[in-house]
């Protein structure tokens, strides 16, 4: 089963902070000539797509390559990769990484990455900025023609929640407004991701996942408990209908733990292409599950973390 999330790329402010050089990565199958060409790249400010992020300071979806601003037009269509996103994450108005996925086109190719956006002068409602959907034309173009105020349908259940949010079982799933369409396509589950902006604006990047191309294994949401002591687990979802709620009931991730707890401590995103070494107790049961990668990407709201966003690919 190939996930709908192909690469995973982060990138970081080198030692001038000037500009960004590549600081790991993990990689599908048959992709290690496209990995081996973004190794030796350095983006400046505004340029290419980590670049852009970092200069537009919220998250960016580039649905083509060819005639755009992308670097490596080339060698990614040569990969078979079609569509990329870049998350860029700041400490306050300082760049602390920026996050970019890659998606790659296949014969059954179903599911969805998207970006909404509110700017209260203009709307009280979230209207899309752009997706990619696979091959799921008509879900596409309902999308594009849909706008969601705060606490409606998956982008404005995000918006208002501050969280990542998860929603399952989509086509029985009266809060996704959509799920007449994400049915007939057997989209089946949603993750919101919010992102704020210093200006009031606010940005959600939604996962849409189908079963026979899921955009990733896992997902688990963890935030901090009362105290901000440790991390403990709020939802997650499973392709192989792990019972996470009962598989972490009572566990918890100290600061600094494994991946998701290093996210906390650093507020930088993390890759990990070997979680037998994790240590935490995510890690130690994703292993047990025959899981071997992850990424954990900190939600970071007023300065300080919300939650830690980890998938499993």
């Amino acid at each position: 089963m190939k996930t709908f999330i192909r690469v995973v790329e982060l990138w970081v402010p080198d030692r001038t902070r000037m500009r960004l050089e590549f600081g790991g990565g993990l990689y599908g199958e048959g992709l290690s000539a496209f990995k081996a060409i973004s190794e030796g790249l350095h983006f400046g400010y505004d340029e290419g797509l980590p670049g852009k992020a970092w200069a537009s300071g919220h998250p960016v979806i580039l649905t083509k390559f060819a005639n755009s601003y992308f670097k490596r037009t080339d060698q990614a269509l040569a990969a078979g990769l079609t569509c990329g996103v870049a998350v860029p994450v700041f400490a306050g108005e300082f760049l602390q990484a920026v996050m970019v996925l890659f998606c790659g086109e296949e014969e059954a190719h179903v599911g969805a990455i998207e970006l909404w956006h509110n700017d209260p002068v203009v709307s009280h409602e979230m209207g899309l900025v752009d997706g990619y959907y696979g091959t799921a034309d008509m879900f596409e173009f309902n999308s594009r023609h849909t706008k969601f105020p705060r606490g409606f349908g998956l982008p404005g259940r995000t918006w208002k929640a501050g969280l990542p949010l998860i929603i399952k079982d989509l086509h029985d799933a009266k809060s996704f407004l959509r799920w007449e369409d994400a049915a007939k396509v057997r989209i089946n589950l949603g993750v919101g991701v919010p992102y704020r902006t210093g200006v009031d604006h606010t940005w959600v990047l939604t996962f849409l996942s189908a079963q026979a191309t899921p955009i990733a294994r896992r997902f688990e949401i963890w935030v901090p408990n009362e105290t901000r002591s440790a991390l403990v687990f709020r939802a997650g979802d499973c392709s192989a209908q792990t019972d996470l709620a009962a598989l972490y009931a009572g566990k918890s991730i100290a600061r600094g733990e494994g991946s998701i707890g290093g996210a906390w401590a650093t507020g930088m995103p993390a890759l990990n292409d070997e979680l037998a070494h994790d240590g935490s107790a995510a890690g130690s049961e994703a292993c047990a599950s025959g899981l071997s990668r992850m990424v954990a990407l900190p939600v970071i709201g007023n300065s300080t973390l919300e939650a830690v966003l980890a998938w499993y690919l």
